[in-house]
């Protein structure tokens, strides 16, 4: 059924072997375990190195789903004014284990986020300068970027990543 479908798409696409699989928290057992089964059955290699199960969505304390009818499509969101970037910002902003409210509240707020980098990497643009040969600029950059790394090192803790970024911005 369902899991052996995805073995063999995963295998067809990815190759016997690669490196990362996500799916939901709810497709660990017993998909996800099938799929690593009969994969491994087949091929005598490891089928994955590295699962991600993210949690779920949840609107107004419930989980969203399409059989609730409280679900949103990227549709639905671009009709609302939201910007596709703005959802994938929102979504990834969370650590992936944990639960997201997903809100037009905090998609709002996702947008504006955006707008900062995006008007950072503008100023930047239009600077004339050395920087790159600055100590104190390229200190700043190593720095940065190190912790940038050490967050998602951990776990994918994208939150603290971009609390590294955002950091970066203010001091920059």
């Amino acid at each position: 059924g369902w899991p052996l479908e995805c073995s063999a798409m995963s295998m067809e696409y990815l190759g016997e072997s690669f490196d990362l699989h996500a799916g939901g928290v709810d497709n660990i057992f017993p998909h996800h375990e099938n799929e690593i089964a009969q994969s491994e059955a087949v091929t005598g290699k490891p089928f994955v190195t590295y699962w991600v199960h993210c949690q779920h969505l949840i609107k107004d304390g419930a989980k969203m789903s399409k059989s609730l009818g409280n679900q949103y499509t990227l549709r639905d969101l671009e009709d609302k004014g939201f910007a596709p970037r703005a959802v994938r910002y929102l979504l990834l902003s969370t650590h992936y284990r944990k639960l997201l409210n997903f809100t037009l509240r905090d998609l709002k707020a996702a947008g504006r986020s955006l707008e900062r980098i995006d008007n950072f990497i503008r100023d930047l643009s239009g600077l004339e300068t050395d920087a790159g040969r600055d100590p104190e600029i390229t200190g700043l950059v190593k720095e940065k970027e190190r912790l940038f790394i050490e967050y998602l090192d951990d776990d994918l803790n994208i939150s603290g990543a971009l609390g590294a970024l955002y950091d970066f911005i203010h001091e920059a």
